[in-house]
């Protein structure tokens, strides 16, 4: 069913990945619903809410795309949804922001059932392609640095290196010396080993707690939205029409470039094209719109997919493994809880797949200079900016004006224009 010989894997390899995946991205069930507490949301609405859309992204990306890559609700797009309700100053209730979220799924939804998120893949050009890969590299090995606390913020400098001799760091270094030792040597599933261990490391130095292990899941509020008219009426009557389209732009260019980058990792791309690329797009548009039916922001292809990659993951089995151990998650929340509270576990797996991945820079055309400088401006504000949309943005913008001033426009496809427009308006004139 998954093709394991032709993608040379093994089953066992494939639980592995899965596994590998799961624990670098099974935080997001507890952080999202912290955040969009903020705009009201009850914390067991989206902490289940959460689940279903993963669960439902991942099953359908595993089943139908055969790919490795898992769905979720993505980090950013969160806090942009909690910052739209808070920013109204009560005029805006968190039900209402989800009729927001609900249309841009659906028409999310509608774009992915057409050839356009195919054409615009392959519209991208390979040196931007290889600038995604490798600024998505960064940006999750920084994603790991901060988090661990390995990286600290600074006044004057803006980061600065954290303080090697708290428990949670030294934690982290322990991790990332045995991970990079085990990938050193080859050893099979070095990178989960490595996890596995730091694990059990923390729970003898009292820094993994546990305190109960199951609960039951559940919906306080059932399902929010569910008529298309209805929820349609609520983004006209509150002018909501600059909302849906940051919603739209945003988890468009986030799970296209995370699909570029992970699919470029693991091998899969064919030329510039991405095989089943329909079937895959319509995994995160099917799980945005389903998620905001009960209760949680904009899903996103999964950066920490990665991971799983890097371990030998290439299969959909590897997703359905993801998806497996989030249905679990959702009667064992105290025990996620507990585990994705420490961020030591995982940053060094970040870390190391941050590494692997910015190889991609050695296939830019350095030697061009409108080829190179688009790329390096997406490698270098996708970590900064800690958005993988406003990398491409940049890079989708730069790209058409030097070709331009260079006597070489036509060369730039059509598609590239007009996102260049459209990332302008949206950088210049709504939040990002």
């Amino acid at each position: 069913m998954f093709q394991l010989k032709k993608n040379n894997t093994t089953v066992k390899t494939e639980l592995l990945a899965g596994m590998t995946t799961f624990l670098t991205m099974v935080y997001i069930v507890i952080v999202n619903p912290i955040i969009l507490a903020d705009a009201g949301v009850p914390f067991d609405q989206v902490f289940l809410a959460t689940i279903i859309a993963t669960v439902i992204g991942t099953v359908w990306m595993a089943l139908f795309a055969n790919y490795p890559i898992a769905i979720a609700p993505g980090m950013g797009l969160n806090a942009y949804f909690a910052s739209v309700v808070i920013g109204s100053d009560g005029q805006l209730d968190y039900l209402t922001a989800f009729s927001a979220v609900f249309i841009a799924g659906l028409i999310f939804f509608l774009l992915s059932m057409t050839s356009f998120r195919e054409k615009l893949i392959e519209s991208i050009p390979e040196n931007l392609k290889h600038g995604i890969t490798a600024g998505i590299g960064l940006f999750i090995a920084f994603l790991g640095l901060r988090l661990s606390g390995l990286v600290a913020p600074h006044e004057s400098n803006i980061v600065q290196l954290g303080n090697l001799t708290s428990p949670g760091v030294l934690l982290t270094l322990f991790g990332l010396i045995v991970t990079i030792i085990l990938m050193n040597l080859n050893v099979y599933g070095a990178i989960f080993i490595g996890m596995f261990t730091t694990g059990i490391v923390a729970v003898f130095t009292k820094q993994l707690k546990f305190e109960g292990f199951m609960k039951m899941p559940h919906l306080p509020e059932g399902i929010l939205v569910w008529n298309p008219i209805q929820a349609m009426g609520d983004v006209i009557s509150h002018g909501l029409y600059g909302v849906v389209f940051a919603f739209l732009l945003v988890t468009l260019f986030d799970t296209t470039g995370t699909m570029i980058g992970v699919a470029k990792q693991a091998g899969l791309m064919k030329g510039k094209s991405l095989p089943r690329a329909r079937h895959a797009l319509l995994a995160d548009s099917l799980a945005a719109s389903v998620g905001a039916m009960v209760g949680t922001s904009p899903t996103s292809a999964y950066v920490e997919s990665s991971s799983g990659v890097a371990v030998g993951g290439r299969t959909g089995l590897t997703t359905l493994t993801v998806a497996f151990l989030f249905i679990l998650a959702a009667f064992f929340s105290p025990v996620v809880s507990a585990v994705s509270g420490v961020a030591a576990i995982t940053a060094p797996a970040l870390i190391i797949v941050g590494s692997l991945m910015i190889s991609a820079v050695k296939h830019i055309d350095w030697d061009t200079f409108d080829e190179a400088f688009p790329a390096f401006l997406v490698i270098l504000t996708m970590p900064l900016t800690s958005s993988i949309a406003t990398g491409i943005a940049l890079g989708f913008i730069t790209y058409p004006l030097l070709k331009l001033t260079k006597g070489q426009g036509r060369q730039v496809p059509l598609l590239l224009y007009i996102f260049a427009v459209l990332f302008a308006y949206q950088l210049i004139f709504l939040p990002h």
